[in-house]
C-alpha cells in the first residue's frame, strides 16, 4: 500500500502549540479534549511520541494522530 502525503497544515505565526493545533485541525473540540488524546499516547511528532501539550509545532513539523499526518508549514 503506498504511502500518502501528509496534509498540509497552515499555521500563521512561527509555531503552535500541540494542543491548539489539534483544536486547530478539528481532530480535538476542545482544551480538555486534546489533553486527553495527547496523555493518551494517541499523538507523534516528527514519529516520537509526544505528551507534552505545549510543545511547540513548527514549519516543517510532521504531526500523526489515528494514522493521519499533518505537515506544519508557515502560511
Amino acid at each position: 500500500m503506498p504511502k500518502s502525503s501528509p496534509n498540509p497544515a497552515p499555521i500563521q505565526e512561527p509555531y503552535i502549540k500541540l494542543d491548539q493545533f489539534l483544536k486547530w485541525q478539528g481532530i480535538a473540540q476542545t482544551g480538555g479534549e486534546a489533553k486527553i488524546i495527547i496523555k493518551e499516547g494517541d499523538v507523534l511528532v516528527n514519529d516520537l511520541l509526544e505528551t507534552r501539550r505545549g510543545r511547540k509545532l513548527r514549519t516543517g513539523d510532521l504531526v500523526t494522530v489515528d494514522g493521519r499526518k499533518y505537515r506544519v508549514e508557515l502560511n
